[in-house]
């Protein structure tokens, strides 16, 4: 078959034919833009109002977070400056119960004693008392203890009662040492 078309209009016609495949691209091109567009614009639009409130409630929760926190920050800065005064106000009194004192209990202790506490009572007339408090694990132990306590210079006096030694092991003890 014979093309009786002239070349120009051939020219012309692959022309329009290319143009109009572009022209149908663009076209697909954008409704599908407009088309992913508008299928995701209301999860960004819920997106958008959850992080809203998710801000706001984080807000709200720094807000009370931080007023508790200063609250206790506060509470412990009262504490310590009262100790701290307590501290400063011991410094003046020469009748302190002195550390000496307590690494002479101490040190003489086996391990076999455990000391709970110790008390300590100013009496100018018959000396200063201290109390110990405590668990022995057994009399031999205990009868130890006091014997050492009694053999210690610090101390004129260790009362020993002869209650603490109704048990055979695993005693509570209390001691009471007069020092000068």
């Amino acid at each position: 078959m014979i093309n009786l078309i002239p070349n120009e209009e051939k020219k012309m016609m692959k022309k329009d034919l290319y143009l109009r495949l572009i022209i149908v691209l663009f076209m697909m091109l954008g409704s599908a833009i407009f088309v992913s567009t508008a299928l995701t614009l209301p999860a960004y639009f819920m997106s958008m109002v959850k992080n809203n409130s998710i801000n706001t409630s984080l807000a709200l929760q720094e807000s009370t977070l931080i007023s508790f926190t200063d609250k206790k920050v506060e509470s412990t800065q009262k504490e310590l400056d009262r100790k701290i005064s307590l501290v400063k106000n011991t410094e003046g009194n020469k009748n302190i119960f002195s550390q000496k004192i307590i690494n002479e209990v101490v040190l003489d202790k086996t391990s076999s004693i455990k000391i709970t506490e110790i008390n300590y009572k100013e009496d100018l007339k018959n000396g200063n008392k201290i109390e110990v408090r405590g668990r022995a694990k057994n009399r031999e132990t205990l009868l130890a203890f006091r014997r050492i306590l009694e053999d210690n210079a610090a101390f004129s006096k260790v009362d020993l009662p002869i209650s603490n030694f109704i048990k055979d092991t695993n005693i509570m003890f209390s001691l009471i040492l007069t020092s000068l």
